[in-house]
């Protein structure tokens, strides 16, 4: 293994000579490092394969233009491997984790995670972070030595965004920060907020592109504003698509480099020596300034009123919970409906193991098979 002297990185960076492991222990590559290993294995499961019709906004069938979770998972990386090289810190580990966050979500969005999570209310809850970890640790069956990918806990430790303590105390080690209310790596709070500048960003694109949205109704919005009048200034006669894609791209540059340099001033002010000297602050290093962490805050609360509600969405989020809740009543009812994987499984624990199994089944599916299971089932 490489010392992070060797390759650059930062002393309290990830570094895979002072990683807490694989939960099975594994020889080493003799040509990639732990975390490359971890993001390849990510790239080859199925769970990531499925995202590729698994919905951000608009259900796959709607239009082939629109974000699936596989993009969405892809614009992510590239957000937190820019933020992490900038840092000296993993970058490797960062895209592992950035691959991984979704591999547990629901099809339909999140119209699906609070359907099966209203689903699973007495038996445990369903949560789609909780759901990756799960995926990755035991649900993909890749590898005759072990369950799950064997990912190390660096990559684990990332996924897990939240965590209740109910939760954190099953879960054992990589739910301790939790109870003892400790910070995850840098690579890991790097990925926490790619994800929400993706798809905060990106969902404007799409909400445009549907005519859901509208660049006057944007316009509202300071972050949208700023950006608009630069570009109109520059650009007086640009009408087109690339008016919106030149607002955006610009929209996403001034968060992430606002990101760095907010993340680079408090790393320096806290002074961290190793990972552990960050995991022990009181709060995250990785953050945005007040005036950027507000505008970003008001998009997103702007895009919750006027595209995850407009009326065109809520139609479609209504039928995804509707399918969702059916299927599991169904699946519930009658096991032998599953692959015979699963209903075996269901048939050999107790109410709350079954309906576990069935949570697991229906999350790994696609919207299309989704929507097709509930057609073939009722």
């Amino acid at each position: 293994m490489h010392s992070g002297i060797e390759i650059g990185l930062a002393s309290y960076a990830a570094i895979e000579s002072g990683s807490l492991g694989r939960r099975y222990a594994e020889p080493a590559s003799r040509y990639r490092g732990e975390y490359q290993r971890d993001r390849d294995r990510i790239v080859h499961s199925t769970a990531f394969r499925r995202l590729v019709y698994k919905t951000q906004v608009f259900v796959n069938h709607e239009g082939d233009l629109y974000r699936t979770r596989l993009t969405h998972s892809l614009e992510v990386a590239q957000i937190g491997r820019t933020v992490a090289r900038a840092l000296r810190l993993n970058e490797s580990l960062t895209e592992a984790i950035c691959l991984a966050h979704d591999l547990g979500h629901t099809p339909f969005g999140h119209a699906g995670q609070d359907s099966l999570n209203s689903c699973m209310r007495d038996y445990g809850g369903f949560e789609h972070n909780l759901q990756s970890l799960r995926v990755v640790d035991k649900l993909e069956a890749k590898y005759a030595d072990f369950p799950g990918l064997n990912l190390t806990f660096e990559t684990r430790e990332g996924i897990l965004k939240h965590c209740s303590a109910r939760n954190a105390r099953a879960l054992g080690d990589i739910g301790k920060r939790f109870l003892e209310r400790r910070q995850p790596g840098l690579e890991a709070q790097i990925a926490d907020l790619a994800d929400a500048i993706a798809y905060n960003n990106h969902d404007v694109d799409d909400g445009l592109r549907a005519k859901l949205l509208t660049l006057e109704q944007l316009r509202e919005q300071s972050i949208v504003a700023r950006e608009f009048e630069a570009v109109h200034a520059r650009y007086p006669q640009l009408e087109d698509r690339r008016l919106i894609y030149e607002i955006i791209r610009r929209m996403i540059n001034r968060i992430v480099t606002d990101l760095i340099e907010n993340a680079r001033s408090a790393i320096e002010e806290a002074g961290p020596e190793t990972i552990e000297d960050v995991r022990a602050r009181p709060a995250p290093l990785v953050a945005l300034t007040d005036v950027v962490a507000a505008e970003h805050l008001a998009l997103k609360q702007f895009l919750g009123e006027n595209l995850y509600r407009h009326p065109t969405v809520k139609k479609m989020t209504d039928n995804a919970r509707d399918m969702v809740q059916s299927l599991f009543g169904r699946y519930m009812t009658d096991p032998q409906e599953m692959p015979e994987e699963f209903s075996s499984r269901a048939a050999r624990g107790d109410e709350s193991a079954k309906a576990r199994v069935v949570a697991d089944y229906i999350a790994g599916m696609t919207d299309r098979f989704a929507i097709a299971e509930f057609e073939r089932l009722t």
